[in-house]
């Protein structure tokens, strides 16, 4: 809780972190097809599907969590690049991973390819959730990594 305090005391990065969830949020929701833009802006949560909005949400707020974390420890760390290589990594393969929601402009993209289009497009839609899942694993463990190291490299930098 210390070093989320110590990033998030900069109110640059948490300002990042408010834009990062909530283009995500949107974006995200708008490919899953939990918001319509035409002919009006409406939400709609289907039954059945709660399971996978709470998913798109956890992985939104774990991605604003975990890459102004990882910015920060860039900006504090400028000559060791190699010691930060893992946590922005972990970070952008979770996003995204989470982002490939097989919403209208992913089968439109997937299916201009014939059988393998269709194939692809099966396996998303089969696995979308378990694709998410992974990528919210892969962000915990990036989240984990970041506090240890800030709070390691932080006391050797005091």
């Amino acid at each position: 809780m210390q070093t989320i305090k110590m990033v998030f005391s900069n109110p640059r990065y948490l300002l990042l972190a408010c834009a990062l969830f909530s283009s995500m949020l949107v974006g995200l929701l708008i490919l899953s097809e939990f918001i319509f833009l035409e002919p009006y802006v409406v939400s709609h949560l289907p039954p059945g599907t709660e399971l996978g909005f709470s998913l798109i949400v956890l992985l939104c707020l774990l991605s604003a969590l975990v890459i102004p974390m990882n910015i920060y420890r860039i900006n504090i760390l400028k000559s060791s690049k190699q010691k930060m290589g893992g946590g922005i990594f972990g970070s952008f393969v979770g996003a995204i991973a989470g982002a490939c929601s097989c919403g209208p402009v992913g089968f439109a993209v997937i299916s201009t390819f014939g059988s393998v289009g269709a194939t692809a497009t099966a396996f998303l839609t089969n696995y979308e959730t378990p694709i998410r899942v992974v990528a919210i694993g892969i962000l915990v463990v990036s989240y984990f990594t970041t506090v240890r190291s800030l709070k390691i490299e932080c006391r050797l930098g005091d």
